[in-house]
């Protein structure tokens, strides 16, 4: 099935509906265990936990396609490095690569409104993505991704997408090696609401730079893995974001907890907002702030999607 450029897609559509968090829920689930290196990226090898992860997918599909947005999906490939998936024992299978055609077999599955879904490989930093402290150099980074970006190109996603990046110098590498697949790519990261990523460069900084030693420059920029309250003041704070923040950040992927990161790193339970409240103030970032791709991520599930997807919907009635 021939399907449009993402450059395309991301254009042609003025709203975007992301998914909502996939791991948190499955680690929510007693019945389940996530790998310790791989997280969920072997699911699909493992009939009970592939039927799982599938069901938590279709959950979001059929939001999507109720609401008639498009919809941005991504691989269960966060943690699938090439260490990580040697150390675990799965170096003879194309880990990267199956997630992807296990997901493009549940849009197929959807007939004409897979045409409007559109599917991005996952990667993001080595460490811990609440600590800046462990990110990789530069040129570490792009050494050291440069082998999943490959992987994911390869099998045919539609973009790449770096996220829960903390820092600016392995966010760089990162754009380096998803860059030179010559696959689209957008890079995502956590913010506070200074307007700073996790290691303290102003948010219009991080993106110039990126922008200036990158080519080609990703197609845009996402935050994920924040509250919108946070989100807005981070976007709006007078000296650390921009006009180009503004212009080149086009979504956010968001939390339901207004916490830092460090007390969502440390927090043993979860810290979930009424789905009705995430959706008036996640879609209010539409009209705000001209934000277009819109999703969940940390204590999000289908009923903050389908609150969100209601509120978009009547937001861009005339």
């Amino acid at each position: 099935m021939s399907r449009i450029p993402f450059p395309t897609f991301l254009d042609r559509f003025p709203c975007i509906l992301g998914e909502g968090a996939v791991i948190e829920r499955l680690r929510r689930n007693p019945a389940l265990e996530l790998d310790p290196l791989l997280v969920n990226a072997a699911f699909l090898y493992d009939g009970p936990k592939g039927a799982a992860q599938e069901a938590i997918c279709r959950e979001y599909l059929e939001i999507g396609k109720r609401s008639g947005l498009p919809l941005l999906l991504s691989t269960p490939t966060w943690r699938a490095s090439r260490e990580r998936i040697e150390a675990a024992g799965y170096a003879d299978r194309d880990v990267n690569g199956d997630n992807f055609r296990f997901l493009a077999a549940v849009r197929d599955s959807y007939g004409d409104y897979g045409e409007k879904i559109a599917i991005c490989g996952l990667m993001s930093c080595r460490g811990n993505a609440y600590a800046p402290e462990e990110a990789l150099t530069v040129a570490a980074a792009q050494e050291f991704h440069a082998w999943q970006a490959n992987r994911l190109a390869a099998a045919g996603v539609d973009c790449l997408l770096a996220a829960t990046l903390p820092a600016l110098s392995e966010a760089t590498g990162l754009a380096a090696a998803m860059a030179a697949t010559g696959t689209p790519y957008l890079v995502s990261f956590v913010v506070r609401p200074e307007g700073t990523l996790l290691d303290g460069t102003p948010l219009k900084e991080a993106i110039a730079a990126i922008d200036a030693a990158v080519s080609p420059r990703p197609l845009a920029y996402l935050v994920n893995c924040t509250h919108g309250s946070i989100f807005r003041k981070a976007l709006l704070h007078e000296a650390n974001a921009s006009p180009l923040v503004r212009e080149r950040i086009v979504g956010l992927l968001a939390n339901t907890a207004a916490l830092t990161p460090e007390e969502l790193d440390d927090c043993a339970c979860l810290v979930e907002e009424a789905p009705e409240i995430f959706g008036k103030g996640v879609a209010a970032l539409y009209r705000d702030l001209g934000m277009k791709i819109l999703g969940g991520c940390c204590g999000t599930d289908g009923r903050h999607i389908g609150c969100l997807a209601d509120e978009l919907c009547r937001r861009q009635q005339p």
